[in-house]
């Protein structure tokens, strides 16, 4: 089986454990990271771990969201990683995301959208993200300096209030030019678990309905 690993505080529960799995129970996987954090982490755990491009399909993506909605339309991008994480999404024929208790939302919009973009076309995406009437910011480290993908690209976290309809506004940021990736995920997710106080609550998508477990 070939998994994908996804990237942020919550998925890292989940990495930690599929090395265990790894350790203990000679559990039988290859793996792609969604960023250098986490593929540093994968091989510690001793994850058997290839380059995303020498796959063309995955079994299984396992990461977090910021947001999500109930038609399991998701922002992501808080930790940096949504260009990998959706060619790896885009290539799983499952995605997981595992989330705790306040990130579902009725409505996206709450999280600032993150937007990698390339440097040459920083100002250009920037203006253009203003003309929507967004908030821009770009994204910067603890000590002041811009904040740089894997890619060495940056990010802009975009501010645009209550967002009634993600699949236009994911058309129209993706068509801006040098913008590489935005933190609209639509349509790729099959399956949320969600971390309770009492337990845990399974969301699955299925003609934009929920089939709804409690365990």
């Amino acid at each position: 089986m070939v998994l994908g690993l996804g990237t942020g505080s919550t998925a890292t529960y989940a990495v930690r454990e599929i090395g265990r799995r790894v350790s203990e129970e000679s559990l039988l996987i290859s793996a792609t990271a969604t960023s250098a954090a986490t593929g540093a982490l994968a091989v510690a755990l001793g994850i058997p771990l290839r380059p995303m491009g020498d796959f063309s399909k995955l079994d299984l993506v396992i990461d977090g969201a910021d947001e999500i909605d109930p038609s399991l339309r998701a922002i992501k991008g808080g930790g940096g990683a949504h260009f990998r994480e959706k060619i790896a999404v885009a290539a799983s024929r499952r995605t997981i995301i595992v989330v705790d208790s306040s990130k579902p939302v009725e409505t996206l919009g709450k999280f600032a959208l993150p937007i990698e973009v390339h440097p040459f076309a920083l100002g250009l995406v920037q203006r253009q993200l203003q003309r929507m009437v967004a908030t821009v910011t770009l994204r910067l480290k603890p000590d002041g300096a811009p904040f740089l993908t894997d890619q060495q690209a940056y990010v802009l976290d975009a501010k645009f209030g209550t967002i009634s309809d993600p699949v236009d506004l994911a058309m129209r940021i993706q068509a801006l030019p040098g913008v590489l990736a935005h933190g609209l995920f639509i349509d790729l997710i099959h399956e949320v678990v969600i971390g309770l106080e009492d337990g845990v609550r399974v969301e699955k998508r299925h003609e934009n309905t929920f089939n709804r477990s409690e365990q």
